[in-house]
């Protein structure tokens, strides 16, 4: 008889490996999979590459998550005539004696073979902030950097409101930037921010220098970026705080959700562009997950009337963690 669908097993460990919602599981390609064999040996694989993948033993997803992961398999597996395994009844047992947690993990793997590991909330607001959890544009722009590399390698990036660091440390893992600049401006972010890098197995210098940084490595042999944490905030940081910035690239993800924060971002982009010791501007890219679009609008129209000239980047067709493509996730390029 032939053996599981080759793909399967991978598609389960990456997508429930990064968290996607369930609906996102190919549920009747596996139950078809487990009609055709008559053994238990695909939902071992099956768990040994989710529940029991290392990382998540290590890092574990959050309680809930785990349990109706857990759930849904058991009703694939009742549904056919595979033989049983307690395993699967085990674990979830197992799971359902644990207390909910308001912090849990969330591990995504990236092209190359690594991953980016996180801690963050359960609560899509927790702490007065909505910045201690990963949003969709910030997948879809680490997916993006990870197909163009070229821009961030050997280069000084800036990312504005890096929330609890997903698209930095992805690009810092796979696209090789010299000197990478996490800012955000609530304290427990950032607080969050500094433990997920090192959690990654990075270094965090805490602060920008306030005078222009040197080129202390050859930007070809820099394989190690160095990576830093600001609190910058856009309506009150002068030109003169930004000069140790200096950056060649400035990203942000999801940061343009409310009409009224739409002129302090705008306000500092200006300020980055002027601080520069060369006055070359900056490279930008602002990634959107359009909510409404009468404030995606506001934002291109308050762009114009400063002569900030924009460019919708193409999607990606190849998505390494959006494994549904977001429709109404796009990427700005902004000419400051």
């Amino acid at each position: 008889m032939a053996g599981p669908e080759p793909g399967l097993r991978l598609r389960f460990q990456r997508r429930f490996l990064a968290a996607r919602p369930l609906r996102s599981l190919p549920w009747p390609e596996l139950e078809q999979n487990l009609r055709a064999a008559p053994d238990s040996s695909l939902l071992q694989d099956i768990l040994h590459q989710t529940i029991l993948h290392p990382l998540c033993v290590k890092y574990p997803p959050s309680t809930k998550y785990r349990r109706c992961f857990l759930t849904e398999l058991i009703k694939k597996h009742e549904s056919t005539a595979a033989e049983p395994l307690d395993e699967l009844y085990d674990i979830l047992g197992d799971i359902l004696k644990e207390e909910e947690s308001t912090q849990c993990y969330k591990n995504y793997l990236l092209p190359t073979g690594d991953c980016v590991t996180l801690s963050e909330s359960t609560a899509i607001i927790s702490g007065g902030t909505t910045g201690l959890v990963t949003w969709d544009a910030a997948l879809h722009l680490a997916g993006w950097a990870g197909g163009n590399p070229e821009v961030f390698r050997a280069r000084t990036v800036l990312e504005l409101g890096s929330g609890i660091g997903f698209t930095g440390i992805a690009i810092c893992k796979t696209c090789q930037p010299q000197t990478y600049i996490f800012s955000d401006c609530h304290p427990c972010v950032l607080r969050q921010l500094g433990e997920n890098i090192c959690l990654n197995g990075f270094q965090v210098t805490w602060g920008v220098q306030t005078e222009p940084q040197g080129q202390e490595v050859e930007a070809e042999n820099c394989q190690t970026p160095k990576l830093i944490v600001a609190e910058l905030d856009w309506g009150s940081v002068t030109e003169k705080q930004l000069v140790g910035v200096q950056a060649d690239v400035v990203i942000a993800a999801d940061v343009v959700y409310d009409p009224e924060i739409i002129l302090a971002l705008i306000g500092m982009l200006q300020k980055l562009s002027s601080s520069r010791a060369d006055r070359k501007a900056p490279e930008v890219f602002i990634g959107f997950t359009i909510r409404n679009p009468d404030t995606y609008h506001l934002f291109q129209a308050e762009l114009d009337k400063v002569g900030i000239r924009w460019q919708i980047i193409p999607a990606h067709i190849n998505s390494n963690f959006l494994y549904d493509v977001q429709p109404n996730v796009t990427i700005l390029q902004l000419f400051i």
